[in-house]
């Protein structure tokens, strides 16, 4: 594993802390002796442009068979969870992975249509936060502008494409966030005095001002693990469900959100 820090699963940490799941490194710091010594049958690769090659022909080099995983180009939330079905493929569990999988596939529809018939608005939605000036804007046509449509919510950008996400100064987001209704997925954001420190002029946006702010780091361990991106992978009905909760109290009164918390 790459990063075991970053893992969320109790199950899991327990097994790195034991030795049974070795922190390899990862890009250029890859401990190649380490990954020599454990000799993997497979080894599965995440990479993003051509900086990935180096390190897999490295990896390849050793006599390791290497499989990408590809899965956040996904741009839709079941899309993303049908991956279960490849690991499902490799540990000769196809019938267990399609059944999970089916499973998911029946409760996200059912809650989808469930918000559809019962909400008869949508709030208008903005996500992220600014870095050094620059806001990093998911596009229209991403996973998560998905989700939010789904659970009966308007996402800002929800008319452009890109296959990448899309850097906007702060003053271009700042003239369509004053419309937001809803404010997610907020950087690292644990508390409302943090959101000042990156930006004063953003606590002039009224979403901030009536307190609608809502983060998907819930469960989170100190090292920063985040299992919003662990087992929400996989069961993204959780999060459909976190989402128009939050966008429609009105039919979700009794909901306790499970990766989202409100930022007060």
């Amino acid at each position: 594993m790459s990063g075991t820090g970053f893992m969320y699963s109790p199950e899991l940490r327990s097994m790195a802390d034991a030795g049974l799941i070795k922190d390899v490194g990862y890009e250029a710091n890859l401990n190649k002796e380490l990954i020599l010594k454990i000799m993997p049958d497979l080894t599965m690769i995440y990479g993003v442009g051509s900086e990935s090659s180096g390190y897999v022909g490295k990896i390849e080099e050793l006599g390791i068979k290497v499989v990408y995983n590809a899965d956040y180009l996904e741009t839709d939330p079941l899309g993303k969870a049908e991956w279960i079905k490849l690991f499902g493929a490799l540990y000769c569990r196809e019938q267990m992975a399609d059944s999970i999988f089916s499973k998911e596939v029946d409760e996200y529809n059912k809650l989808k249509s469930f918000v559809a018939e019962r909400s008869s608005v949508n709030p208008i939605v903005l996500l992220g936060l600014p870095f050094k000036d620059t806001w990093f804007i998911s596009p229209g046509n991403s996973f998560v502008s998905k989700l939010i449509a789904d659970a009966g919510g308007e996402y800002l950008w929800k008319d452009t494409k890109s296959s990448v996400s899309m850097p906007l100064g702060l003053e271009n987001v700042y003239l369509k966030a004053v419309n937001a209704d809803y404010w997610l997925n907020i950087g690292t954001v644990k508390t409302i005095s943090e959101i000042p420190a990156v930006d004063p002029r953003l606590t002039d946006l009224p979403c901030y001002k009536s307190g609608k702010l809502y983060n998907n780091n819930n469960r989170i361990t100190e090292a920063g693990g985040n299992d919003f991106w662990e087992s929400g992978a996989v069961y993204p009905h959780l999060i459909l469900q976190d989402i128009a909760s939050i966008l429609h109290p009105e039919i979700f009164p009794d909901n306790n959100l499970t990766f989202y918390r409100k930022v007060n």
